[in-house]
């Protein structure tokens, strides 16, 4: 029988495809391998949720370090986000609300993009709802519109933080992860909250909510920010209510002494959380 011609398109192709073959067979008996060690080791080991974005966060941009050759950094990015989900669905029927302020917003894209294609969503048209139903214990997290100036009291979600009712709400990861957006992903950012206090992944932005007088401008406001240790990169106002939300570099805990150096007339200083810095910027 004569022997095949390796040189032959056909039979490059075949040859091609079961090397293949052997990979995702491979690739498929690793993931499994991995969802046994989930199912048996990490699901049992007593934490309230299995959602961790700073951990996630963290081995991404481990992986993201020793990247190399063809495939696309952005399309790691997404397959490792949808393994981590299956991860999730394997300790926890995660369910999601989210604060989808009108269908063209974007906001189920985005958590469907970070949390698994496949993942409970519970869309609400404000972000009250999409609260109430994580202090009510029907939703895990929530995925809110990122806070800008100018809201009305109403879209201004931030400030219920605050009040630190019981289940304490934090918020815990922004959106979207990977940072440079192609044609067509949605342009919106959002921040998820959540009950479990946010874990650290090495790159992160605190969250800071305080009362401050009306005679004071932004930049005084900054200034007594910084005269406390807390430069913040970012202050969004509730300039009728007299509150503020302030992004500085790192975590913070309610006990960081820069709070208790605050000036006296900043009043009610509440960490609301943290989040990972994403990743791909100017990919």
């Amino acid at each position: 029988m004569p022997q095949a011609d390796p040189q032959d398109p056909a039979n490059r192709l075949a040859a091609a495809r079961a090397e293949l073959n052997r990979i995702d067979d491979a690739i498929h008996a690793l993931l499994m391998e991995r969802a046994a060690i989930v199912r048996s080791r990490v699901s049992t080991s007593g934490k309230a949720t299995p959602l961790k974005p700073g951990r996630q966060a963290a081995v991404i941009r481990r992986l993201l370090a020793r990247h190399e050759g063809a495939l696309p950094a952005k399309n790691l990015v997404c397959l490792w986000l949808e393994m981590m989900a299956g991860g999730t669905a394997i300790q926890d029927d995660l369910v999601v609300a989210v604060c989808e302020t009108d269908p063209h917003a974007g906001y189920t894209q985005l958590t469907r993009e970070y949390f698994g294609a496949l993942v409970r969503v519970h869309p609400h048209p404000g972000p009250a709802q999409a609260l109430k139903e994580v202090s009510d214990g029907k939703a895990a997290i929530a995925v809110l519109p990122l806070p800008t100036e100018g809201e009305s009291p109403r879209e201004a979600w931030w400030t219920a933080l605050m009040q630190r009712d019981d289940p304490r709400i934090h918020v815990i990861a922004r959106l979207p992860f990977w940072l440079a957006r192609a044609e067509g992903t949605p342009r919106q950012q959002g921040l998820v909250v959540g009950i479990d206090k946010p874990d650290p992944s090495g790159v992160d932005r605190g969250l800071i909510g305080l009362e401050y007088p009306a005679d004071v401008s932004r930049a005084r406001l900054g200034a007594m920010l910084e005269a406390a240790g807390l430069k913040p990169l970012s202050i969004v106002t509730q300039r009728g209510a007299g509150l503020a939300l302030v992004e500085v570099d790192g975590m913070l805990e309610d006990d960081d002494p820069r709070l208790a150096r605050l000036d006296p007339a900043l009043r009610r200083p509440v960490v609301l959380g943290a989040y990972p810095v994403g990743v791909g910027e100017g990919a």
